[in-house]
């Protein structure tokens, strides 16, 4: 169980407070309400961009970085098609440091056209190395855009193409930055050695006098209903075959996440896994298999991918794919078996929170998707998965229609 306290400032930014007063530590977590899925189809990156801007300096602190070094502190940051979080971690006793540079870089960021040409640089760099110069390193580049005809996570989070960062100007970044970085859509958790008066008093003090801005409002456009398998295929310089395959699933916080999560537990997770005892143990078709859900806000995807044992035909190790998906909805599901897969879900669970950056984390990203309490109902909702619920979604996915299949194949 999480304990915990919230308070909004009047500028709409909302507080959780996580008392532990067992751990030397204080950390905090941002999110902003922004990720990908937010961005213009033909300005897409902006979002990871921003992760990396954050860092180039603000009104008060050209060096984010150097001050809280100095107190002992470290930060990092990540961007999801859903959101953007910032965290620090740093003694409690500095703890004012963190609202310092936090409250500094979310009032006003240092815009100027070196800070820009700097991080577009990085981003491009990134962009090159790990999509277009890495075995398997475009996939979802090339996959999104069959699987998502319509809903902007059609394009991955690093962007579409190259060239919208490379054209992205100074005002793009401004316009960016005044629409999605204001305290109306931003979710701050202080957790640790802390207490909640404190926080309260430090939160008035450092964010109070922030301009709320407005939280923007979505309206995305969904899916439609699959109703035909699609199919790409794609050769370059990689060492061995690969296929992955995808199948539309709900959100992580609709009805059924945790039953499909289950479920691609007990197809592809570990050694002892359906998948992996029938096509890597016993028949030698693939070095590998693994199935898992990408956990997405808006409906999302379950993923099976598998690399092709070498001398064995592609096209062959697919039709045994589906043939072994089609045998594991008649008869993999067992109360065993899900009982199995529920303790170590649940195991990963109390491992991960553990840490108490993880906790805060947790903590924000259950609020942001609206209910902080979320992050304390997760163990009971694994455990009241029934088998008829796997067994129920294992027979709406894998069925002729809804699959979306890419053959990686090696240069010959």
């Amino acid at each position: 169980m999480i304990s915990f306290q919230e308070f909004t400032l009047e500028n709409g930014l909302r507080v959780i407070v996580h008392e532990d007063p067992s751990t030397t530590l204080a950390v905090m977590d941002v999110i902003y309400d922004v990720g990908s899925r937010d961005e213009d189809p033909n300005r897409t990156g902006f979002a990871h961009l921003f992760e990396h801007l954050m860092f180039g300096g603000s009104e008060n602190i050209p060096n984010y970085d150097g001050p809280l070094q100095r107190v002992g502190g470290e930060n990092n940051a990540f961007t999801t098609p859903d959101l953007t979080n910032y965290y620090i971690s740093l003694p409690y006793q500095n703890l004012e440091t963190a609202f310092w540079l936090e409250s500094d870089r979310m009032k006003q960021l240092a815009f100027n056209p070196n800070s820009l040409e700097v991080q577009r640089k990085v981003v491009i760099e990134e962009f090159k190395q790990r999509y277009l110069n890495q075995p398997y390193g475009d996939l979802w580049l090339k996959f999104r855009p069959i699987i998502y005809q319509k809903h902007p996570y059609r394009w991955a989070t690093i962007g579409a193409d190259i060239n919208h960062i490379e054209e992205a100007s100074l005002e793009d970044v401004k316009a960016f930055f005044y629409k999605y970085y204001v305290p109306a859509n931003a979710i701050l958790v202080v957790a640790g050695r802390v207490k909640f008066d404190e926080v309260k008093a430090l939160a008035a003090k450092w964010f109070g006098s922030i301009p709320g801005g407005e939280k923007p409002q979505r309206h995305l456009e969904l899916e439609d209903k699959q109703v035909e398998d699609r199919h790409m295929e794609i050769r370059a310089k990689v060492p061995s075959d690969r296929i992955y395959k995808a199948y539309h699933m709900v959100g992580r916080y609709q009805e059924g996440f945790h039953a499909i999560d289950m479920l691609a537990d007990l197809l592809g997770r570990g050694e002892s896994s359906f998948l992996y005892q029938h096509l890597v143990q016993e028949n030698r078709l693939f070095d590998s298999v693994q199935a898992y859900q990408m956990g997405s806000l808006d409906p999302g995807i379950l993923v099976v991918q598998g690399q092709v044992s070498e001398g064995v035909d592609i096209e062959y190790a697919n039709q045994a794919l589906d043939e072994t998906l089609h045998s594991f909805v008649r008869s993999g599901i067992s109360e065993h078996g899900l009982q199995k897969v529920k303790n170590q879900a649940e195991s990963s669970l109390v491992f991960m929170e553990v840490e108490v950056l993880n906790r805060a984390m947790n903590l924000a990203m259950a609020a942001n998707s609206g209910d902080p309490n979320a992050v304390n109902t997760e163990a009971d909702k694994i455990q009241a998965v029934s088998l008829d619920e796997v067994q129920t979604w294992a027979q709406r996915l894998f069925i002729d229609g809804k699959s979306n299949t890419l053959w990686y194949k090696k240069e010959l």
